[in-house]
């Protein structure tokens, strides 16, 4: 009797293994998308802000407005050519700064030393896993409490301040052209396949970031927003060796660089005729000038918002004016009125 040729003998297992690893590599894919799903569930309820680090309702109304006025006084200094001596004398507005400094500090260092204790009395460390940046340092083994505090402050303040203002200044373009939003929800519509969001938390959860990079429409709503109200309307930056900017202008090694984003994204010569004219459809153009790609961490929210909601401003007849400080705020707050769609 002649043996059976290797071919035939193994064609089988081999047809079974190839079935098994496909299933294997499928199931490791759905675990590994309900893991992060799961991550950023937790990082929406966890996310760490200075509001947060706050344990009372009386701590937050003191620290906050501090936190809030050392931006303000920080902002100050660009056309104060005395602050070195009232830095040196402690008086006028840097004893001011100093004492809101010192005031941030203490919110934010007795929130670093309530999370060190949560991981040190716990034996469990996955009873107590966190998803904001802080716990995230902390879990890496940092430890030098002013590196955690700075580290903490960098990812706060942009939260707080940029992010707030930009989203401010988005609504209330929603606002003031009503059809931007029944576009951006049937765009959601379009994307998501759901017509009709009955349970809010469920749709967010749902939402990914597949789904936010097929919003187009929603990308460059946000886009031009930040073009004629970026958050940090005026920047600086310090140049670390000698250098050449693209037009030959040549700066050295220790030179302050200003640069006006705010007057940029307003500048006829860059934008055309239509630079002040707040037109969504120009971020939609292959040959689109700064296209910085999908910005998922505002997309998520402007998208399960809108789908839910319509709004209109609480009084069409006040002004809308800026507020002084780093950041492009709307002075006085935007108040606004949401209607369940």
């Amino acid at each position: 009797m002649s043996e059976p040729s290797p071919n035939t003998d193994n064609s089988e297992p081999e047809t079974l293994s190839k079935n098994a690893l496909k299933k294997q590599l499928k199931n490791q894919k759905k675990e590994e998308e309900r893991r992060r799903k799961e991550e950023e569930k937790a990082a929406a309820k966890q996310t760490l802000a200075f509001d947060d680090a706050c344990s009372t309702p009386e701590e937050a109304a003191k620290s906050c407005p501090a936190f809030d006025k050392a931006n303000d006084l920080s902002l100050k200094k660009f056309v104060d050519v005395l602050w070195p001596i009232k830095k040196r004398l402690n008086i006028g507005s840097e004893a001011t700064l100093k004492k809101c400094v010192e005031i941030t500090d203490h919110v934010v260092y007795k929130l670093i030393e309530r999370r060190a204790q949560e991981m040190r009395q716990s034996q469990d460390s996955t009873s107590v896993t966190r998803y904001d940046i802080l716990s995230r340092f902390l879990y890496s083994g940092e430890t030098d409490p002013k590196n955690l505090r700075d580290s903490t402050l960098s990812f706060v303040i942009p939260r707080r301040n940029a992010t707030s203002a930009t989203l401010a200044w988005f609504f209330y373009m929603l606002c003031k052209q009503p059809e931007l939003q029944e576009k951006l929800a049937q765009e959601i519509k379009n994307v998501t396949k759901v017509e009709s969001v009955a349970n809010i938390t469920e749709f967010a959860e749902n939402l990914s970031d597949e789904h936010l990079a097929k919003m187009h429409y929603l990308h460059a709503v946000l886009t031009e927003t930040l073009r004629l109200y970026p958050a940090v309307p005026m920047d600086v930056k310090m140049c670390f060796s000698d250098d050449t900017l693209p037009d030959g202008y040549k700066v050295n090694k220790g030179d302050l660089v200003f640069y006006l984003p705010y007057a940029m994204g307003r500048m006829k010569s860059i934008w055309g005729d239509d630079a002040k004219v707040f037109r969504s459809e120009r971020w939609l153009s292959k040959d689109s000038i700064l296209q910085a790609g999908p910005r998922m961490c505002l997309g998520k929210e402007c998208a399960v918002v809108i789908s839910s909601f319509t709004f209109k401003l609480a009084d069409e007849r006040k002004p809308i004016t800026y507020g002084v400080s780093i950041n492009l705020f709307i002075k006085g707050g935007l108040h606004v009125c949401a209607q369940p769609r």
